[in-house]
């Protein structure tokens, strides 16, 4: 069974091609790692899966329906909840008007989130923008949950945050696959982390799909030839 399929993806900035051919598949409650080095086409990618770009050709398949055609906001009632690279808060909101900001119905509110980041509940008052930047990060990632999605999307999630609060969120994120169903796609550069809660993974390569298969047949060759520096 399959929650998320990309088909011969490409996708275009103006007239500069950024994804040729781009397959993905991700099924209910699997963890998928999205990988590749820097600019060949993962955060496009997530970008079209969650309609914040269009794709010129091939198919994009959620929860057995067609989404090619659906703006971003119906993609993330459909179920698609993303916590984009660079956090993008709400400076000027409390935490609490944050995640209340993106509230739908399901088992993920206040209490829920606050759980998973005992953070965000002491700093509920807080105005975003007084936040460090692990806390935002943090909160990013409860304010898409607030949508209770089907899927779950982290970009790039631990860039740039301290060891110890990057610890956190990636005992967060196996915390949502141990105890939850949701399905999560990241996009990280951490393989050691990786490893500890992807089922699957994908590697891009200039805009293409060059390699998808279950994370622990990810070999030393692949990882040289398509992640090494």
């Amino acid at each position: 069974m399959t929650l998320l399929k990309l088909e011969h993806v490409s996708a275009f900035y103006g007239r500069a091609q950024a994804l040729f051919d781009v397959d993905l598949e991700i099924g209910p409650g699997e963890v998928v790692a999205l990988m590749g080095r820097n600019g060949m086409g993962k955060t496009t990618t997530v970008k079209v899966i969650c309609r914040l770009l269009k794709n010129a050709g091939g198919s994009v398949t959620f929860d057995h329906r067609d989404i090619g055609p659906l703006p971003a906001f119906r993609a993330a009632r459909a179920g698609i909840g993303l916590a984009p690279e660079g956090r993008r808060c709400f400076a000027s909101l409390t935490v609490r008007e944050n995640l209340l900001a993106a509230a739908r119905p399901g088992p993920w509110d206040m209490a829920a989130v606050g759980a998973l980041f005992p953070r965000l509940a002491e700093r509920e008052g807080q105005a975003a923008r007084s936040l460090s930047g692990g806390e935002q990060q943090m909160l990013a990632i409860g304010r898409a949950l607030m949508t209770n999605p089907k899927l779950l999307v982290l970009d790039e999630a631990t860039e740039g945050l301290a060891p110890v609060i990057r610890q956190e969120i990636w005992a967060a994120t196996a915390k949502l696959k141990r105890e939850t169903g949701l399905a999560i796609l990241v996009v990280d550069k951490s393989l050691a982390e990786l490893a500890t809660i992807a089922d699957g993974a994908m590697i891009l390569e200039k805009g293409r799909t060059v390699w998808q298969g279950r994370f622990d047949a990810l070999t030393d060759d692949l990882r040289d030839r398509y992640l090494g520096v």
